[in-house]
């Protein structure tokens, strides 16, 4: 018979598949999300987190590794893992013209990992693809007519939801893929209007509904340095695709006369079928690990966004000229020390401590300066008692974009939180 807590971890991936459903409903203050897609989430979740998110070269017994799907297979046999996770982001906005400060708090992701065989493993989940969340108004001065006031907002979640398989054809290698499922909707709107009520007001709104199938494919190799000490080279692959995305516009023209007011329809283009064509991405990794004692990783990340294109066009709705896709590219690196895995009387000396640091070329291009971020990441893991289940913590401190030519910078400080529990399954009684 299966053991009784099985009936309890079942309940939990339940409830939190329903739950899953507020991914689409992520919130984020960012005016780097008014272009593109908005602001891409970086492949790295859970331990990691506090490891500057390198870990496509990461394998581990009893925790989920996403980023590369060639790892499922590493996890115990019988074993059945369930990863979760929230963050809050506080950020501080500042331009040569002023600043602001706002809070944000996600549902991160979650999954699922569980063995087939020995030599075969599985895994599933969902996460953000990106958000878009920024309300940016300025004003101009225009000869004749008076001020005029421009009002930008936009809003969305698109989401990932994977099911992935790795298979060990001889020992040392790993083979793996996920199949991706990207959905979501993103809605950006566009306003200008004047001082005089006599003048016009204009209004536009664009959405887009994603919903298409991508394909990320993943290989590690591991060599054996000596007694529970190990080399693994990870690596990552994505060709670049079609992705459907039904498109729709609406824009009118509204005059005030006196009390009432008279609308004009300028552009109205019904919800239909269109693609964006998505870059092709590789990542590659390299990890160091001596089993229950430390683990040194770094990536190298890198996806062809200049490549890319929006319903045939090269960016989506930049509303200026000066907005480009460019190449992405991040470098990380991050380790584990644990002092004492199996330590009885010390519990601090059984807690994974870890740090990192990563720096980022985003895939943005404004005012001819590419945004770029730097982060330095801390965290640690702290084991359920009687357990392997465990706790995990990241704070993140870091730097995104530039003042420079009336650009904007955050300095930002992220605090996360993922729980990583890991159950028996499968496993008979010798006893009822």
């Amino acid at each position: 018979m299966l053991k009784r807590n099985n009936a309890l971890s079942v309940v939990i991936v339940l409830i939190f598949c329903g739950l899953s459903g507020f991914a689409q409903n992520n919130n984020t203050t960012s005016p780097f999300s008014r272009y593109g897609l908005g602001d891409l989430h970086h492949y790295g979740y859970g331990r990691t987190a506090a490891m500057g998110g390198a870990s496509l070269g990461s394998r581990h017994s009893v925790q989920i590794n996403s980023a590369n799907p060639a790892s499922y297979n590493a996890n115990d046999s019988l074993s059945f893992i369930f990863d979760f996770g929230v963050d809050g982001t506080y950020s501080k906005y500042k331009s040569a013209t002023g600043k602001m400060n706002v809070n944000d708090v996600n549902f991160r992701y979650f999954s699922l990992s569980w063995p087939v065989t020995k030599w075969f493993g599985a895994g599933m989940g969902i996460q953000p693809f990106s958000d878009m969340g920024y309300e940016v108004a300025f004003s101009e001065e225009i000869t004749g007519v008076g001020n005029a006031y421009h009002n930008y907002s936009g809003e969305g979640t698109t989401s990932k939801a994977f099911f992935g398989a790795s298979i060990s054809p001889f020992k040392g290698l790993s083979l793996g893929a996920n199949l991706n499922y990207i959905f979501g909707r993103i809605t950006q709107n566009t306003g200008i209007g004047f001082d005089s009520a006599d003048l016009f007001y204009i209004s536009k709104v664009e959405g887009t509904r994603l919903r298409d199938f991508t394909l990320t494919y993943g290989l590690q190799y591991d060599l054996k340095l000596k007694e529970n000490q190990y080399l693994t080279l990870g690596a990552t692959f994505e060709n670049q695709s079609d992705l459907t995305a039904l498109h729709s516009v609406y824009s009118q023209k509204i005059i005030t006369v006196s009390s009432s007011s008279l609308s004009d329809t300028l552009e109205y283009i019904p919800e239909s079928k269109s693609f964006i064509k998505l870059p092709s991405t590789f990542g590659v990794g390299l990890s160091y690990s001596k089993i229950n004692k430390l683990e040194i990783n770094a990536d190298y990340y890198y996806a062809g966004w200049s490549k890319s294109s929006f319903f045939g066009e090269k960016l989506y709705n930049p509303a200026t000229d000066n907005v480009d896709l460019v190449n992405q590219s991040r470098i990380s690196a991050g380790f584990e020390y644990i002092p004492e895995a199996f330590s009885i009387r010390n519990y601090f000396k059984r807690v994974r401590y870890r740090a990192g640091i990563h720096h980022e070329s985003s895939y943005l291009k404004i005012n001819n300066h590419q945004i770029k971020e730097f982060g330095v990441s801390f965290g640690a893991g702290f084991p359920f008692p009687k357990s392997k289940s465990t706790a995990n913590f990241a704070l993140e401190f870091g730097k995104k974009g530039t003042t420079t030519d009336n650009l904007v910078r955050n300095n930002y400080t992220k605090f996360s939180l993922y729980l990583n529990l890991y159950d028996y399954w499968f496993v008979k009684r010798k006893f009822d």
